[in-house]
């Protein structure tokens, strides 16, 4: 049973996460626009979200006959995929995480595409976790905002910590008239994207300071922004361990627990 087939799905706000897995070791990794995959690959037949996943591409139908599948996501409630078990988004993050690390003893953090979510894990088992849903200023799609408002890419963005400037709106539509003041007062992109960075750190440091530990793991798209790592290395002062496919880390959890 070691080296049996298993698909994980993450079913995320902006993009759709694939893994294959047989065992312990990862096969191949995939995504997709969700809003996009669904359009083209997926349907509801008798109330059941029913997904082409032969259609497109991903897996192979040999894969999919013998493959477990799990699945999780944003919107988990509603999910009933066909031939799938569904867990929850907090239990596939932290198996993830765990895959990935090899660690027993961490807090999560895990930054999507409109949420975010603090897990502690000690000896391996989910302890307790915080779960900010209600607003999208701590999570990726605050950061496009604020790239399309800046009209840089999210890469040019993420490469910005030094001399932040000050922004302090708490939430995403007031943070970007805040930042169009800022603006039209002169100062360089670097700082802009800076300032940008921290606000992130700012809305997510009360969630971390509620589960203390010696090591922070980071996934979720937003774990690539090098700058935002940066700056909480600086603010919170701990070890920060960025797992090789952040953004695939449900997507592994799922397969994993498969």
């Amino acid at each position: 049973m070691s080296d049996k087939l298993k698909i994980g799905i993450d079913l995320g706000s902006r993009k759709a996460k694939f893994a294959l897995m047989r065992g312990s070791e990862i096969v191949r990794l995939a995504g997709l626009d969700t809003i996009a995959f669904y359009k083209k690959y997926g349907s509801i037949v008798k109330d059941e979200l029913s997904l082409d996943l032969q259609g497109s591409g991903i897996f192979s139908a040999g894969e999919l006959a013998e493959a477990d599948i799990t699945v999780t996501g944003y919107g988990r409630n509603s999910i009933n995929l066909h031939g799938a078990r569904v867990i929850s988004e907090i239990k596939a993050h932290v198996a993830g995480a765990r895959t990935q690390t090899g660690l027993t003893d961490f807090t999560l953090l895990d930054m999507g595409g409109q949420d975010t979510k603090v897990a502690q894990v000690a000896g391996g088992r989910l302890t307790d976790f915080v779960m900010n849903d209600k607003c999208a200023a701590s999570s990726g799609r605050y950061l496009e905002n604020m790239a399309a408002v800046l009209e840089v890419s999210l890469e040019e963005l993420s490469s910005y910590s030094a001399d932040p400037v000050a922004l302090d709106a708490t939430c995403g539509i007031f943070g970007e008239s805040e930042l169009i003041g800022q603006i039209l007062r002169g100062f360089p992109v670097s700082r802009l994207c800076a300032g940008v960075n921290l606000t992130l750190v700012k809305r997510v440091l009360p969630m971390l300071k509620r589960f203390p530990s010696a090591t922070l793991v980071i996934t979720g798209g937003v774990a690539l922004n090098g700058a935002m790592a940066d700056l909480l290395r600086a603010e919170w002062g701990l070890e920060i361990i960025i797992p090789e496919h952040p953004q695939h880390n449900g997507a592994i959890g799922c397969a994993s627990l498969g």
